[in-house]
């Protein structure tokens, strides 16, 4: 990876070097989880095809809802003091000042395992147990496919009409309108709530 001036959050070097992530690092953290769980569901579990198919449908739906969501509610709170400001700046606003950054276009690991345990939390007061861990299989590869299109659309061509569409959708929403366009993985849910195009303004 080239040499890339990076805009400096802390003035302490090690908790600067935690808001610095290589690529591959979500791949490492969580493949080895999602194969788990694929196992525990069809080996433990006895999951019947059916019910797999289910799940991955389910969870990679999901997962593109929670991605729009915490993208549009979360990433881009209005912030309401300093606290609040610093919290929008350190998850998302960064990246919208510096949207190129090869290391911190993914998510560092301890705040994605913080994040993940909370929507397993979530989910498990709606989600029968028996079904958790299918549903969270395929709702955390719907997580790593955002990790890595979010990062090819910064730093790669993107062949292909879906391809070039979604890097398109995505910068759009860094350089053209900041309240549209919110999916990254998926538009699906902009045409859903009307996020496509942003408000208009006076």
């Amino acid at each position: 990876m080239k040499k890339y001036e990076s805009i400096r959050i802390f003035k302490n070097p090690i908790l600067e070097s935690f808001t610095h992530v290589h690529p591959i690092v979500p791949l490492v953290l969580w493949a080895p989880f999602i194969g788990f769980l694929i196992y525990r569901s069809y080996f433990e579990l006895g999951y019947t095809h059916l019910q797999m198919i289910l799940c991955a449908v389910s969870g990679l739906i999901i997962w593109t809802l929670t991605e729009y969501l915490l993208h549009r509610f979360v990433f881009h709170l209005k912030p309401i003091g300093p606290l609040s400001e610093r919290f929008v700046f350190l998850f998302h606003g960064l990246h919208h000042d510096d949207p190129n950054d090869p290391t911190r276009l993914v998510m560092p690991p301890v705040p994605a395992i913080l994040i993940m345990g909370l929507i397993w939390l979530f989910f498990s007061l709606f989600i029968p147990a028996f079904y958790m861990p299918g549903f969270m299989a395929f709702f955390t590869i719907g997580y790593l496919c955002y990790d890595y299109i979010h990062y090819a659309t910064h730093h790669f061509k993107m062949s292909g009409k879906v391809g070039r569409y979604l890097k398109k959708f995505h910068l759009q929403h860094h350089f053209r309108h900041e309240k549209a366009k919110y999916g990254v993985s998926s538009p699906l849910w902009d045409y859903v709530f009307r996020t496509v195009t942003g408000p208009k303004e006076d």
